[in-house]
């Protein structure tokens, strides 16, 4: 069984003597850490374009699984947490908080384009465990989180990310300044944060000339790095999730056998939850399951909480954030809502859901003694 990516955190603040963090990876010890994650850089996709990332490629490099949904706030909150959805509660793109509706994730508001909640809904309040940062800063390590500027405050990075110095940066050169600044601390943990890969895999699909040519500029900032880390220093570079073609879609919005009995749809394209109306949920379940056949993984709650598709545990608090019905795209299908979502709906490059190329990324590893 691949480990998770909510591993590697905790596996490297052990190293630097963090309370309560235990190693279970196999990674080098050292007394300054650097986790960088690439966003959208699957598995599949670095093995299929290799010649595009040599230095990523010469590295010592395993499998790691992100779990489900395979999105960007379940996989942040993975890292910032030491834990899986079921229990930092990052349960998708979007999702149901009791009280508020539908939130997505990343821009804080109602889903898909509603009223901002910065200043209703508390990110802390949203994701309430003590993050790596937290700790490994409680311990005296030197904890920096090295982003995009843009990103400095945001909601989601202080439900995941709170706790490490914030240094924003707007291109390749100060992320890699920022990350190697901060590892000249006697002890340190540095996070490393690179967006425009997954950019260019929704806008022109994983694979095509953009994203290859990003993947190029994604290999010398780990070329960089590399070249540039302290002694006894690690680096470990993953990613949050991989990517898909969207080759064929069904526009919820304009199926009404989908949505009868449904109050709220959430999730995303290739990941979906479906909220129902009181007492509709075995009627839902059914409709959806016979309509998409063996185009998705369709379960009930209960049932995908028991079957693990949100990790081994569930809190009671993350528990009515999946839907009454979830929906996980096979395949190259997309679950689309044309009129409620034109801009997700216009992506090329989709993820979310269980297929190889969404769910596994790469744990590659460099070290100096």
């Amino acid at each position: 069984m691949d480990p998770h990516l909510c591993q590697v955190a905790p596996t490297m603040l052990a190293a630097l003597d963090v309370p309560g963090c235990t190693p279970t990876l196999d990674l080098p010890e050292a007394r300054r850490a650097c986790l960088l994650l690439i966003d959208g850089l699957g598995w599949d996709l670095l093995r299929e374009h290799a010649d595009c990332a040599p230095v990523l490629g010469s590295l010592s490099a395993r499998r790691l699984s992100v779990g489900y949904p395979a999105t960007t706030a379940a996989g942040l909150a993975a890292v910032g947490t030491g834990v899986e959805s079921g229990e930092h509660g990052m349960a998708g793109y979007s999702f149901e908080i009791p009280g508020t509706g539908v939130v997505n994730a990343l821009r804080w508001c109602s889903h898909p384009d509603g009223e901002d909640l910065s200043e209703t809904l508390a990110a802390e309040d949203v994701q309430p465990r003590a993050t790596t940062f937290e700790r490994a800063a409680a311990a005296g390590v030197t904890t920096r989180v090295v982003s995009s500027a843009q990103f400095d405050g945001s909601a989601l990075t202080r439900a995941a990310l709170r706790g490490g110095r914030y240094v924003g940066v707007h291109a390749l050169g100060d992320l890699a300044a920022g990350v190697l600044d901060g590892l000249r601390a006697p002890r340190a943990f540095v996070y490393g944060y690179h967006a425009d890969l997954d950019l260019a895999g929704h806008l022109y699909g994983p694979g095509s000339e953009p994203w290859r040519l990003q993947l190029r500029q994604v290999d010398r900032l780990v070329e960089s790095l590399v070249d540039g880390l302290p002694d006894e220093a690690v680096l470990a570079v993953v990613a949050d999730h991989g990517m898909v073609r969207i080759s064929e879609t069904l526009d919820l919005d304009t199926a009404p056998e989908l949505s009868a009995g449904v109050r709220a749809f959430g999730g995303e394209v290739r990941a979906r939850h479906v909220y129902t109306e009181p007492g509709a949920e075995r009627d839902v379940l059914a409709a959806w399951r016979e309509v998409l056949g063996e185009r998705a993984w369709v379960a009930g709650r209960d049932e995908a909480i028991a079957d693990g598709w949100f990790g081994p545990r569930v809190d009671d608090r993350v528990r009515p954030r999946i839907g009454d019905v979830v929906a996980a795209a096979r395949g190259t299908v997309g679950l689309v809502r044309a009129s409620a979502e034109p801009r997700e709906t216009a992506l090329v490059g989709q993820h979310g859901s269980f297929t190889s190329a969404e769910r596994f990324v790469p744990l590659a590893v460099a070290h100096t003694t």
